[in-house]
């Protein structure tokens, strides 16, 4: 799960939930994401069985042609990863067995629901619309970050 060299192409952002998993895809030039799905989260647990929101983003990948997948990790204000970080890298650590040869990348979520969340308060998106689509937006703020970040390195 190291960074790649840049490459033209599109990206997935994944907001992984206990609940729901949000996805965001960005164009092939790495600009603007934009969100895709809410995915009810398909707690599989043998180990031979593919999780119902992975395949749908397995499928995401093969139909855009998706050349990575930015998995966000939730890391507390102090910096330091606890349980939900733990669970978020085994579910990366899956996605990337199913998705290769596609990588799977970490990047921090600090602070993404909190930004989508705000983000929709202020366009008057609230309670059951708001809780339908955070996940989505949340997506969207973790690959836009990242998309940011790889623009600025790459110049």
């Amino acid at each position: 799960m190291t960074t790649q060299p840049w490459t033209r192409g599109r990206r997935i952002g994944v907001d992984v939930g206990s609940v729901r998993v949000g996805v965001a895809m960005c164009d092939p030039d790495g600009i603007l994401a934009s969100p895709v799905a809410t995915l009810p989260r398909d707690q599989v647990t043998e180990s031979d069985k593919v999780a119902s929101d992975m395949s749908e983003i397995l499928r995401l990948v093969a139909e855009h042609e998706v050349v990575e997948i930015v998995v966000g990790l939730p890391i507390n204000l102090a910096g330091k990863e606890g349980p939900a970080a733990a669970l978020i890298r085994q579910y990366a650590d899956r996605l990337a067995e199913l998705a290769d040869p596609v990588p799977v990348l970490l990047t921090d979520e600090r602070m993404s629901t909190a930004a989508a969340t705000r983000r929709l308060s202020e366009r008057g998106v609230r309670g059951r619309r708001q809780r339908a689509v955070i996940d989505q937006v949340a997506a969207v703020e973790i690959l836009q970050r990242w998309l940011d970040a790889r623009r600025a390195v790459r110049g």
